[in-house]
């Protein structure tokens, strides 16, 4: 799991949860005018987690005001952007005469060097997103372009924005599945998920290094494969002919990656039917419906390939798992400055 600071309003008196949530929003994002109808008795809820240079932010709150004025920046800049993704709710954002409303289908881009106002939630529900702070000199974008890009709308339902949207929401709802290790590789790969966003929003795709266009094909391959893990018929030549390119640039996309692509392919359908073997929800369903679901269709192969790569058949996984305690969490509660 990945290590996070975790705030909730309820381990704070009522009196200090407003403040105390300010306080978190200068800390996470940048300093910042909140102003809300609910700061008598404010409700909200922030898991950090850290990815390098970059910070995700999953937080839920009631209605509130984000106001970015001139006096805080002149006070105090990091010269980030930041990268709203609504899940519930609608966020209103302001900044000069541009004003824009950004639903669950949309990323919402806001810079730290310019004044805003953004208004989240209403008097039907908390506000639910996910937020992401990136340095701008780790954006492969000219700087002065980042202005553009916060009076855009951009799609998070198709293109580099699903792909963005997909893993800010694994991320928000579990990161059981990977090591503390994984933070500034998860980082690398939510920074050129924006470069590449950003870039082809800018019409700017030349502003992309090779490097960077390699690893973003990789990952629209990557995305295709868990897409259609559950095809027997997933093949190498399938995927190469879903993306315009050979088998062999396939293969030496993957050689780069220090894995082959069946190997790839192999250990995605084993990791997703182990998850669902330690899942108490689905005890009892059939292991082999699971593997069938995951791209195993013979159950043989499935607990041969399952015992060679885990150590354990998956009955006897199912059972360890499912019967033994519970593992010590990587939470950390946010401490507010005294």
């Amino acid at each position: 799991m990945l290590p996070e600071t975790v705030f909730q309003s309820e381990d704070v008196p009522a009196a200090e949860r407003f403040e105390c949530f300010r306080e978190l929003m200068g800390r996470t994002h940048a300093p910042l005018q909140l102003l809300s109808d609910h700061r008598d008795d404010f409700r909200a809820s922030q898991r950090l987690l850290t990815l390098g240079d970059v910070s995700v932010w999953p937080t839920t709150f009631q209605p509130v005001c984000f106001r970015r004025t001139p006096r805080l920046i002149r006070q105090s800049d990091p010269e980030g952007v930041h990268i709203s993704l609504p899940l519930r709710g609608t966020l209103r954002v302001t900044s000069g005469e541009h004003e824009a409303a950004y639903d669950p289908s949309h990323l919402c881009v806001v810079d730290t060097s310019r004044p805003v106002d953004v208004r989240g939630g209403d008097l039907s529900c908390p506000h639910t997103g996910v937020g992401v702070e990136i340095p701008k000199a780790l954006l492969a974008v000219p700087p002065d372009s980042i202005s553009k890009l916060t009076t855009l709308q951009l799609s998070a339902a198709e293109g580099y924005g699903a792909l963005l949207a997909k893993l800010l929401t694994q991320l928000a709802a579990d990161t059981s599945s990977y090591r503390p290790t994984d933070g500034p590789r998860l980082g690398l790969i939510v920074t050129d998920l924006l470069s590449a966003l950003f870039a082809q929003a800018l019409d700017a795709d030349n502003c992309l290094t090779p490097e960077s266009r390699r690893r973003n094909l990789v990952l629209r391959i990557r995305a295709f494969i868990q897409q259609h893990l559950h095809d027997p018929q997933l093949t190498p030549s399938a995927i190469a002919a879903a993306h315009h390119i050979s088998t062999t640039y396939l293969h030496r996309l993957f050689q780069q990656e220090d894995v082959t692509v069946a190997a790839w392919i192999r250990r995605q359908r084993l990791e997703y039917a182990r998850r669902d073997l330690a899942d108490p929800a689905q005890h009892t369903t059939p292991i082999h419906a699971i593997a069938t679901r995951w791209g195993f269709p013979r159950a043989a192969d499935f607990t041969r390939t399952f015992r060679t790569t885990y150590g354990i058949p998956p009955k006897d996984y199912r059972h360890h798992t499912l019967h033994a305690p519970s593992r010590p969490t990587t939470k950390q509660p946010w401490i507010p400055y005294r």
